[in-house]
């Protein structure tokens, strides 16, 4: 069975919580950056960081992380992680990281994520910020700030629909898995 749980508007609700969060928790951009996970958490890190420019009047450096090659079901394995940036030089180094995810589970991708970033720099410190947390945490991982918590069983799957990927803003709960169409 699936269901929506969050439409367009919730969606838009829980970015501006976030940044509104960020803001009162961050209110010096030049401190910190957002750092996306690659793929929909780099397109919540730019949204978000629209929302902090209109909130704060200041934009803050912005990154995307690709932790493909240090996921443990690859058999590749990077010597370096890829980080874009639309910045010179290094995005986090001496400041703190704002990492975005769309949904925490089991907690392997921020771990997978913490590995790429320790190699690529030196932070200052690590913040995690996802829009869905859905329990079931495998790693002693927890969200610094969180869009919404669902509670859900073992095997179901949330799926963060944003426009720039999927056409459209939504959250969906697939309630026991999702099964194949015919």
């Amino acid at each position: 069975m699936e269901k929506m749980i969050a439409d367009e508007k919730a969606v838009s609700d829980m970015l501006d919580k976030l940044a509104r969060e960020i803001v009162q928790k961050h209110p010096r951009v030049q401190q910190y950056c957002l750092v996306g996970i690659k793929t929909r958490g780099a397109y919540i890190a730019k949204r978000l960081r629209r929302r902090i420019e209109i909130l704060s009047g200041q934009t803050p450096a912005l990154g995307e992380l690709d932790i493909s090659f240090y996921r443990d079901d690859l058999t590749l394995v990077a010597p370096q992680p890829h980080l874009n940036s639309p910045y010179e030089g290094d995005v986090f180094d001496g400041k703190t990281v704002l990492l975005t995810d769309d949904v925490l589970y089991s907690g392997k991708t921020v771990l997978c994520a913490l590995n790429a970033l320790s190699a690529a720099g030196r932070a200052n410190g690590v913040e995690f910020l996802t829009l869905v947390d859905r329990g079931h945490h495998r790693l002693p991982v927890c969200a610094d700030l969180t869009g919404r918590f669902v509670p859900t069983a073992f095997e179901d799957i949330i799926h963060v629909h944003l426009k720039e990927k999927d056409g459209d803003d939504c959250i969906m709960h697939h309630v026991g898995g999702q099964k194949e169409r015919k």
